[in-house]
């Protein structure tokens, strides 16, 4: 019953979405024979709003359904513990982990909870990017060493790295309403997680760490779109 709940309302959101934005998705290096499968991981690079829901509009219907059944997001405590964004957030996926950002036991919680049988869906930067390009504290957009933990924990399967082109044009940090009849631009690439792990040595965790990091962030600043 969760799962259909869940399912509905990103259909539902699809539908509207659809409606009122237009979507700009290139595969890298080409779109594969079965795109939209059964990923591990969904790696989103360019944070830059609490909007980024909105790309469910470019997403199959399939995949809505895989998404409401088997997402796993670690969000900020801070984000779930807002009065209408938290409960919104909440029908969009059926497993939503709150972390803080201290060195305290609720990211181990969420390495704990990978299992084969679930995406995890990830931000790895781990903060929103704001008008100036930087983050809130004025430091520059880094990728967080997580989701080498995340992969860590997994043997295999795929992982799909979507490369936004960033939503300032429709809602910034601090604004408010969204604006609408924009263009969302999106760049998406499967990433095969046993072949990455080897590239980058698996083997040495904390070099393997560093590794993610500065890959993720050159992939970051060479794929994503540029936003008109």
């Amino acid at each position: 019953m969760r799962r259909i709940f869940n399912f509905l309302v990103l259909l539902f959101l699809k539908i509207g979405v659809h409606i009122l934005y237009r979507y700009e998705v290139e595969w890298i290096p080409e779109e594969p024979d079965e795109p939209w499968g059964e990923y591990r991981i969904l790696c989103m690079l360019n944070h830059t709003s609490l909007f980024e829901w909105l790309y469910v509009g470019a997403v199959p219907i399939r995949f809505i359904w895989y998404i409401s059944g088997y997402a796993m997001v670690p969000i900020a405590d801070i984000t779930i513990r807002r009065p209408f964004v938290g409960t919104f957030y909440k029908m969009l996926a059926p497993h939503l982990l709150p972390i803080t950002r201290q060195p305290d036991r609720s990211w181990k919680s969420v390495v704990e909870f990978v299992r084969d049988d679930l995406m995890v869906v990830i931000l790895p930067e781990g903060r929103m990017k704001r008008l100036d390009g930087r983050d809130k504290e004025g430091r520059e957009m880094t990728v967080r060493g997580g989701i080498a933990d995340i992969m860590q924990c997994l043997d295999g399967g795929t992982m799909l790295i979507a490369y936004s082109g960033g939503l300032h044009h429709v809602q910034a940090p601090g604004q408010h309403l969204p604006r609408l009849f924009q263009t969302l631009r999106l760049r998406l690439e499967e990433v095969d997680i046993a072949d990455y792990k080897r590239q980058h040595g698996a083997e040495d965790p904390p070099q393997f760490k560093v590794n993610v990091k500065r890959d993720l962030e050159n992939r970051r600043d060479r794929y994503c779109p540029v936003a008109e």
